[in-house]
């Protein structure tokens, strides 16, 4: 196929470029270049900001997508902006398990929903959850729900992403216990660690993207992906320890202790845990071992450490808790 990527360059995009590119699929990248994007990433290059679209529509034309994946879109205005550019052809969006009302529990302290979630369950009532936060990453205006809103009626596969973790993951969603495990501590304080959120490799994740860009069947519909199996956040912390060769001892302390980068270790009353039912049956897709993808998420991530270091007032944090 020639498939058009909005984005593409960062992580999860990054790797459906590779695989499309491995089975010989021509793609053409629409990003931005930002100082995240990867020129390493195989394909054409097309430069310039997701709302200035329209000022490539010709290469677009001539490129002739037949079909579209956007990696990229977070706020309603991202997707008003391209929907006059592109062709009608089979659509894959990226959305996120955040548009369910579980997500307002996990983040106020309360249980909202039932579980498992399936594709059905109860949306969020409230909008924009990040706004004011002042995430550089993040508008103001970010909204997986106004982004499906435009994407479903056009016929698009809208897939709901987990908490996604492996190789070049920017978020290094390991890191607050391989940073602890890099400075040599040997007791890392935790809360309850209870939480079940549903995660996925990313590997896993682009060939769940894949599938669901093969399938036409499943035009016009929101498809749940992840692990079939979740741990709690604690057994998580436990792999990552293992897969680092680590014999750090993981110590409960109260939550109001917790040091900032593990308060989602805290006990929680919300869950955000998923059914893949969906995914299995219409994509005939399913993830890999769960402890086999984490040792390999964890291999790369050793490998490639952040620049940061840690610091005397990381060990005061880390100590007051465990005092």
């Amino acid at each position: 196929m020639r498939v058009l990527l909005l984005g593409g360059t960062w992580f999860l995009g990054r790797h459906v470029a590779e695989r499309l590119v491995q089975r010989d699929d021509a793609i053409l990248l629409a990003h931005r270049g930002s100082p995240r994007s990867s020129p390493a990433v195989p394909g054409e290059h097309l430069y310039g900001e997701r709302r200035d679209l329209a000022r490539h529509a010709a290469r677009i034309k001539e490129f002739a997508p037949d079909a579209v994946v956007d990696t990229c879109a977070f706020t309603a205005a991202d997707v008003d902006a391209v929907l006059p550019v592109l062709p009608e052809v089979p659509t894959v969006v990226l959305s996120s398990q955040d548009v369910y009302e579980a997500y307002t529990g996990l983040r106020c302290g309360r249980e909202l929903s039932p579980l498992p979630l399936t594709e059905d369950s109860p949306l969020r009532r409230d909008r924009y959850p990040y706004r004011g936060a002042g995430h550089p990453d993040v508008p103001d205006d970010y909204d997986k729900l106004d982004v499906e809103e435009r994407w479903l009626p056009r016929g698009a596969v809208v897939l709901r992403l987990p908490l996604i973790y492996g190789p070049y993951d920017w978020q290094r969603r390991e890191e607050p216990i391989l940073r602890r495990v890099r400075a040599g501590r040997a007791r890392i304080p935790i809360g309850a660690a209870n939480l079940l959120w549903t995660r996925c490799h990313v590997d896993d994740v682009a060939t769940g993207v894949l599938a669901a860009l093969d399938n036409r069947a499943v035009a016009g519909q929101a498809i749940n992906l992840g692990e079939t199996s979740t741990a709690t956040i604690g057994t998580w912390f436990r792999q990552i320890l293992s897969a680092a060769g680590s014999s750090a001892e993981l110590v409960q302390v109260p939550d109001r202790a917790l040091p900032h980068d593990l308060a989602l270790s805290g006990a929680q009353a919300q869950h955000l845990l998923v059914s893949v039912t969906r995914a299995q049956s219409l994509l005939g897709w399913t993830a890999g071992d769960p402890a086999e993808r984490v040792a390999d998420s964890v291999r790369w991530h050793l490998a490639h450490a952040p620049a940061d270091v840690w610091t005397d007032a990381d060990t005061a944090a880390d100590e007051a808790a465990l005092a």
